[in-house]
């Protein structure tokens, strides 16, 4: 078998997001799932959870995109603004 693109999947803390997709972009996850079950001799996963690891492999290997991504100016985080109550009172 090649290799594939995605390997194990971390274990990680997540978002929920809910999407829509085609019956056969789920059938395909399933067999993916498969597939990434028998090359590294685990279980298959959820296919849910090859979603993520393929968009943020897709982002990375995207040379348009990170090109667009290094040419936007930084933009600082900003501090959040005091309350208006607390701005008033003095000790």
């Amino acid at each position: 078998m090649t290799k594939l693109k995605l390997g194990a999947i971390a274990d990680d803390k997540s978002v929920k997001l809910t999407i829509e997709i085609p019956a056969v972009t789920h059938r395909n996850l399933i067999a993916y799932a498969e597939a990434i079950g028998k090359e590294t001799g685990q279980p298959p996963r959820d296919p849910a959870r090859l979603i993520t690891p393929m968009i943020e492999r897709f982002m990375a290997t995207d040379r348009a995109f990170g090109r667009w991504k290094r040419s936007r100016p930084e933009k600082p985080v900003s501090a959040a603004k005091p309350s208006s109550t607390n701005q008033n009172l003095k000790s």
